[in-house]
C-alpha cells in the first residue's frame, strides 16, 4: 500500500500528545505528515511546520482553511489528527469531515453527547471513518483478552472491576501553568477532570474487552484539593444490560501512582486481571485449574493479537506501539477503503466514533448523576 498523507491539528510547540501521535505514526511507516495547522499562534504554526519539514503553503493559521484548502488538492491529506484541548474537538472534526477527509481524534470525543451524536451521523453520511485514539485498547494483551471473553473462556460476565489511580494532582497546582486549564478550567476541560480525562479509559477498556453495554450508573464526583472547580477524583457504580455489575474509580491525587490502569473481569468459568503499568502480561484463572500467567510474544495468542505484537517477549511494549497499533488498524483500513475493496468487520480493528459516543454519554450521566446527589441514573 502507499503511504496515506495525513495532516494534524494542535500538537504543537511543547505539546506532549502531538509529538506521540506522530511518533507512533512513523513507527510502520503507513502515513506521511503533509500538511498541519500546529496552533492559534499563527508564526508558531508556520514556524513548527518548517521544523517538521512541510512547505510553508501545507501549513496553516485557521483548521477550517486547512480543511477546504487540502479538499481541493490532487494531493490533499487523506485524514487529519486532531490533537487539540477538548473544547475545540467537535469543531475541528465537523470541519474535516464536512470536507470529505477521514478523522482521527484524541479522547474524549467532544463535550457534550448532542455533538458527538452530530459527528457520528456526519461521518456515517460521508462515507468516512472516523477513530478515536483510546491508547489502551492497542495492546496485544488486551485484544487477547478480549478474544478469550469473546470465545467463551469467562462464560457469562458477573463483575468488572476498573480502576486508574495517578498521584499528579494531590498537591494545588498553579493556575498560570500549561496544565491547568486542560485540566481544571470547565472552559477548556469541559464538565469533568478526572473522569472525562482518565475515567473515561476505564468504560473503554472495559467496554472493548468484555463488549458489555452500560444501562445505568451512579457516581460521585470528588474534588479533594480545595479550590478546585472540577472533580480530580471519581467513584462509579455500573449496572451493565444483562445484569453483570461492575466499580470504577479514577484519582489523580492518589499519591504514589504513576498511570496505574487496571481491570479485573470476573465470569462464571474464570477471571482475568491486566495493569497497564505491566501491559505485555495478564493473568487468567479458570475455575478448575491453577492460575495462568499469559505473556505476549512467548504464549500463543489469537491472530487478532498476535499481528500486533511486534518484538520477543521479555522486551517490553508499551504506550507508543499501544498507539501505533491504532494507527496502524486505522490507516490499513483506510487505505482498503480509498482503493475500493470492502470492510470486513475484522478491518475495524480500532475505536471508533460510535465508540467515542458511548465515551460522552458515559461521562455526562456520571456528571448528572453526581449532580442529582450520587442517584442512578439510566444511559
Amino acid at each position: 500500500m502507499k503511504q496515506l498523507r495525513y495532516g494534524m491539528v494542535g500538537g504543537g510547540p511543547g505539546a506532549f500528545i502531538g509529538d506521540v501521535h506522530r511518533k507512533t505514526i512513523r513507527i510502520d511507516n503507513l502515513a506521511l505528515l503533509s500538511a498541519g495547522c500546529f496552533s492559534r499562534d499563527a508564526e508558531k504554526s508556520r514556524s513548527f511546520g518548517k521544523e517538521l519539514g512541510l512547505p510553508s503553503e501545507r501549513v496553516y493559521t485557521d483548521f477550517a482553511m486547512m480543511a477546504k484548502e487540502e479538499a481541493k488538492r490532487k494531493d490533499g491529506i487523506q485524514f487529519v489528527v486532531c490533537v487539540t484541548p477538548n473544547v475545540s474537538h467537535y469543531e475541528v472534526c465537523k470541519a474535516f469531515l464536512a470536507e470529505g477527509i477521514s478523522v482521527v481524534c484524541d479522547k474524549p470525543l467532544t463535550w457534550t453527547i448532542e455533538q458527538s451524536e452530530a459527528l457520528v451521523a456526519l461521518a456515517k453520511k460521508k462515507d468516512l471513518l472516523f477513530g478515536v485514539t483510546y491508547t489502551y485498547s492497542g495492546y496485544p494483551a488486551v485484544k487477547q483478552m478480549r478474544h478469550m471473553v469473546e470465545s467463551g473462556a469467562l462464560g457469562a460476565i458477573k463483575f468488572v472491576n476498573g480502576e486508574y489511580p495517578q498521584g499528579w494532582l494531590a498537591a494545588p497546582i498553579d493556575e498560570e501553568s500549561k496544565l491547568a486549564p486542560w485540566r481544571m478550567d470547565p472552559k477548556v476541560a469541559g464538565i469533568s477532570n478526572c473522569l472525562g480525562d482518565i475515567g473515561s479509559h476505564i468504560e473503554n477498556l472495559v467496554a472493548t474487552v468484555t463488549g458489555l453495554k452500560i444501562e445505568s450508573v451512579c457516581a460521585r464526583l470528588d474534588r479533594i484539593v480545595e479550590g478546585r472547580t472540577l472533580d480530580d477524583n471519581a467513584s462509579v457504580m455500573v449496572e451493565y444490560k444483562g445484569g453483570a455489575k461492575g466499580l470504577y474509580w479514577s484519582s489523580q491525587i492518589a499519591q504514589g501512582n504513576d498511570n496505574a490502569l487496571r481491570i479485573r473481569i470476573y465470569g462464571e468459568k474464570g477471571g482475568l486481571e491486566w495493569s497497564q503499568e505491566d501491559p505485555d502480561h495478564f493473568t487468567f484463572t479458570p475455575n478448575a485449574g491453577p492460575q495462568q500467567k499469559w505473556s505476549r510474544g512467548r504464549d500463543e495468542f489469537c491472530e487478532e493479537a498476535q499481528k500486533y505484537s511486534r518484538i520477543p517477549a521479555g522486551h517490553p511494549e508499551g504506550l507508543f506501539e499501544a498507539f501505533a497499533n491504532i494507527y496502524k488498524s486505522f490507516i490499513l483500513a483506510l487505505g482498503k477503503k480509498l482503493s475500493g475493496e470492502a470492510l470486513q468487520s475484522s478491518d475495524i480493528d480500532f475505536p471508533t466514533v460510535e465508540m467515542g459516543l458511548d465515551g460522552v454519554v458515559f461521562i455526562n450521566k456520571c456528571v448528572e448523576s453526581n449532580d442529582k446527589g450520587s442517584v442512578w441514573v439510566t444511559l
